[in-house]
């Protein structure tokens, strides 16, 4: 069996739905990466993710990142379980990704599986992983891989998983063949540009991020009274990201649930009540979320979103 063959089948193994491999592009294609990086860069739509803005060449380029890269192994895994959110008036929605543990704790440790077994096939192999958590643009990259394509929502679409993947990848010096990439089957379809609730999709591919309920409700870091009142009102009863743009997507209704337990959502993420989430302490917010995402809000900006979920009821 191949070392790409072998790195597959132990993904697989570990736990991932999806694996494939792309490589590390010419200049040419780098190139193209940039320009339409900084190109969002300039219109402002990263908003306050600074980190987005410090050194595009390095972020559209993994050379850099890992000197001598040669290819990428891109991951992704299903974390759809097939719940519905609890809806109805006292009750906040949490996007699906959350309400499990932690997928960079996840993804990471089987990430650091499959990275040993890659270095143990190849002793001279130079690695460096990432889940969503390093300078790379992982979904580009997880198309080049063949994972699936970037929608018109900016998100990666899998034919066979729907909207419902998060990813991670391996960075490393040796050269394997490479998948053949996805291709892009939106076609006309323009549903998730409809059901985004502050239109943030402000064309197709392109999404601004200070528009965007996912970017309100988790790193905008602002108080109420700073946050446009139209944007505030299409926020909803959202209190930590948003799914709209992913539900509609027509590919998830060949998906199957993830069996993952990591994955199963927990009562307090399933159906959270404002009233409840409105009096946590900190240190309450710390032991309930140790292990959730969630703490990436933190409980200034938890307590922001429940009261305009309130204020929205």
């Amino acid at each position: 069996m191949s070392l790409a063959e072998t790195i597959k089948q132990e993904a697989r193994s570990l736990g991932f739905d999806a694996v494939g491999i792309a490589a590390v592009s010419p200049q040419a294609a780098d190139d193209r990466l940039l320009h339409r990086l900084q190109a969002w860069l300039h219109r402002g739509f990263h908003g306050t993710m600074g980190w987005m803005a410090r050194d595009p060449e390095r972020r559209a380029d993994p050379s850099v990142v890992l000197p001598g890269c040669r290819s990428i192994i891109a991951v992704g895994m299903n974390y759809d379980s097939g719940y519905r959110a609890t809806e109805g008036q006292g009750y906040g929605r949490i996007a699906r990704y959350a309400w499990g543990r932690d997928y960079h704790r996840i993804l990471g440790h089987r990430l650091a599986l499959l990275e040993a077994k890659l270095r143990e096939r190849a002793p001279s192999a130079v690695t460096r992983c990432y889940v969503d958590t390093g300078p790379v643009m992982e979904k580009a990259w997880a198309q080049q891989a063949g994972l699936g394509w970037i929608g018109k929502h900016s998100n990666l679409v899998s034919a066979d998983h729907g909207s419902w993947l998060v990813l991670g990848e391996i960075l490393t010096t040796i050269d394997l063949p490479p998948d053949t990439p996805a291709t892009d089957l939106c076609g006309s379809c323009s549903l998730c540009i409809q059901a985004c609730p502050t239109q943030a999709i402000t064309e197709p591919y392109v999404v601004d991020a200070t528009r965007c309920i996912s970017y309100l409700t988790i790193e905008c870091r602002a108080a109420r009274e700073e946050i446009a009142d139209d944007l505030a009102a299409g926020m909803g009863n959202r209190i930590f990201g948003c799914d709209d743009c992913l539900d509609v997507c027509p590919f998830n209704l060949r998906a199957e649930p993830t069996t993952d337990s990591a994955f199963q959502p927990l009562p307090t993420t399933l159906a959270p009540r404002l009233e409840e989430l409105a009096g946590l302490d900190e240190e309450t917010f710390t032991d309930r979320f140790r292990q959730s995402p969630i703490r990436r809000a933190r409980l200034s900006g938890l307590r922001r979103n429940v009261a305009i979920a309130e204020e929205n009821e």
